[in-house]
């Protein structure tokens, strides 16, 4: 559950706990590891999501977009598939053109290295500075509207 019932959490640099551990088989490789350290250095934009859910397809494409706004920038995106089979989570980065990495989590253990976190929905948006620190949630879809001045603050 969200605190207060709120949709977007944010955290002031002293007060980030660092996620780690996080790591996994990649969705469209299925032999290649997908790890949250493979991204040392880098802010992270970490998005769960399913291909049963509905606002998951929505935002799909607002964050594709942004994904290839920011590839200039210190951050990089990564997925992480939950509660799906892999040929669905395929046919979803398919088919909506998702060009970044996703991790495959149909049991939920990769989403234990978020525990403590809010995690009662998805889509689920995490960013994560560059010590992958959490600097911000968002419970729900998002937007770039919404979550790219979170971004520009760890970047």
């Amino acid at each position: 559950m969200s605190p207060d019932g709120r949709t977007r959490i944010l955290y002031e640099e002293e007060d980030r706990d660092s996620v780690g551990g996080l790591s996994g088989s990649s969705v469209m490789k299925p032999g290649k590891t997908i790890a949250l350290s493979d991204y040392e250095g880098k802010a992270v934009l970490l998005n769960l999501w399913g291909s049963w859910c509905a606002p998951c397809r929505g935002e799909a494409d607002e964050l594709e977009r942004l994904d290839r706004r920011t590839e200039d920038a210190n951050i990089r995106f990564l997925g992480v598939n939950v509660r799906d089979n892999r040929r669905s989570a395929q046919d979803f980065m398919h088919n909506l053109d998702v060009t970044y990495p996703s991790v495959y989590d149909p049991d939920g253990k990769v989403a234990l290295a978020l525990d403590g976190l809010p995690l009662s929905t998805v889509p689920i948006t995490l960013v994560l500075d560059d010590e992958h620190g959490v600097a911000a949630i968002f419970l729900g879809s998002v937007t770039a509207e919404k979550v790219m001045p979170e971004i520009r603050k760890v970047v």
